[in-house]
């Protein structure tokens, strides 16, 4: 990882505590702010966990971009989960063969940006 790169990761990780810190749920409960600091605050230490040994200079960026994007929905609509997305269904496809490959293939380019990982940890 370049200095760069590095330097940036670190004041993301910074940046995701400090908003945990200051998080107030839209509900305006104490126990809704409570649940949703600690999973800000768990999400940020499994995802930097899980990639901190990336070495790709390509996968640290995308993993960037996507933390960046994370942060700023999750300020936006003051909802720290991941908004879901609607992806097309499978179809008709049987479960092998081309279309089936077709059709997961579209699904993975659709699915947006800040859920990358989403998957993978939950």
């Amino acid at each position: 990882m370049t200095p760069a790169a590095r330097q940036e990761v670190l004041g993301l990780y910074r940046r995701i505590f400090r908003i945990a810190k200051k998080w107030q749920s839209a509900s305006g409960q104490m126990e809704d702010t409570i649940k949703e600091k600690q999973y800000i605050i768990n999400e940020a230490k499994t995802l930097f966990q899980k990639n901190k040994n990336l070495t790709d200079p390509e996968l640290i960026k995308q993993c960037i971009e996507e933390c960046k994007a994370r942060v700023e929905i999750g300020l936006h609509y003051h909802i720290p989960y991941p908004r879901p997305i609607h992806l097309p269904p499978l179809g008709l496809a049987p479960q092998r063969g081309r279309a089936f490959r077709n059709q997961e293939k579209l699904r993975k380019l659709s699915k947006p940006a800040y859920l990358r990982s989403y998957d993978e940890v939950s």
